[in-house]
């Protein structure tokens, strides 16, 4: 039975179809076909193809994935693999994942590997055996070499877009992101810049080192007098801007790699006996729930994290189904608020 028929579930029960979600959503049965397979891009409007997924989830719609060769069908669960629990990036990550999820009757398993980098150990004793696939946010591929040497197929979130074990890789515009840090800053006037930078050997962060470096050096008279490396921490940032602003000439904004090391910036412009953002602008990354609970309020980068995670299993589906999947970049967007203001005189 196609995904357009009527069916019933395991208890005779009248299951919804595509004819009605596309009744109540309004579009015609192609339309919700492309935003259920996720295909839509380029060819439904986002604010349609959000209307064919909240009446499928009002319906109780869940795609016949049988009906799909999906290779589902030993345990129909995925592991996901994220660096933290406790941050709330990878918290909306999972709410993503898990609306998917829900959506297509699929189990998930949540796994930190706090490392992010080092050899992520396998949660069972043969992993192969208990899932179907792996999706993994924020991590190094070789941080996954065991898994997937166990033939799961594997999609990386916000990894490096390479040939190599991930079958798919779905990334928010990482570069996108500091472009625009960089020209909200140098459109300011600022022109002695520091990078408070992540302790972290990671695609993401040598992507937003390389494009700040390259930003600063194609503007006339602006240049990087720091970059200082700490824990993405408070306290990290803390530490690592307080020797950012040691510099010589000291520089009129920090770009922080990430919120939390920006809370920990701001802390340490006002220890120096200075104001934020009169004397040094502070921006971050992320846009986490912290971006708005400092004063003044972080200027940041959002990264669309829940569609991250959305997309992430959309995509592992896909795979499972036997299609082809490469590199799907999400757009991001700059949030200007409090902590930046014109560079000093």
């Amino acid at each position: 039975m196609d995904e357009s028929g009527s069916g019933r579930g395991r208890e005779g029960v009248a299951r919804p179809t595509s004819r009605d979600v596309a009744r109540r959503a309004g579009v015609s049965q192609a339309t919700v076909s492309l935003v259920l397979r996720d295909r839509w891009r380029g060819r439904v409007s986002p604010a349609r193809a959000e209307a064919v997924r909240a009446a499928a989830r009002e319906l109780g719609h869940r795609p016949n994935l049988a009906a799909r060769s999906l290779r589902l069908g030993r345990t129909r669960t995925v592991l996901v693999v994220v660096p933290a629990l406790t941050n709330d990036f990878f918290g909306r990550v999972h709410a993503g994942v898990a609306r998917v999820a829900a959506e297509a009757d699929v189990g998930v398993v949540l796994y930190p590997s706090p490392e992010g980098v080092g050899s992520a150990p396998d949660p069972f004793a043969s992993a192969s055996a208990t899932l179907d696939g792996v999706l993994a946010s924020s991590m190094a591929v070789e941080a996954l070499a065991q898994l997937s040497g166990d033939g799961l197929p594997l999609v990386m979130l916000d990894s490096e877009p390479v040939e190599g074990p991930a079958a798919a890789t779905v990334n928010p515009d990482i570069a996108e992101g500091m472009r625009l840090v960089t020209a909200h800053l140098l459109g300011l006037g600022h022109r002695r810049i520091a990078h408070v930078a992540a302790d972290v050997d990671s695609w993401t962060f040598a992507v937003r080192r390389d494009v700040l470096r390259a930003g600063l050096a194609g503007a006339p008279g602006a240049r990087l007098v720091a970059e200082e490396h700490g824990p993405v921490s408070v306290a990290g940032g803390l530490l690592a801007a307080e020797r950012a602003l040691a510099a010589s000439p000291r520089p009129t904004a920090l770009v922080c790699d990430d919120d939390t090391m920006a809370a920990g910036a701001c802390k340490a412009v006002r220890r120096a006996g200075l104001r934020v953002p009169e004397d040094v602008s502070v921006t971050g990354f992320d846009d986490l729930g912290l971006a708005t609970a400092v004063e003044p309020e972080l200027t940041t980068v959002r990264l669309p994290a829940e569609e991250l995670g959305a997309a992430g299993l959309r995509a592992l589906l896909a795979v499972l189904g036997g299609e082809r999947r490469g590199a799907e970049v999400l757009p991001v967007s700059l949030v200007a608020r409090g902590s930046t203001a014109p560079a000093p005189a």
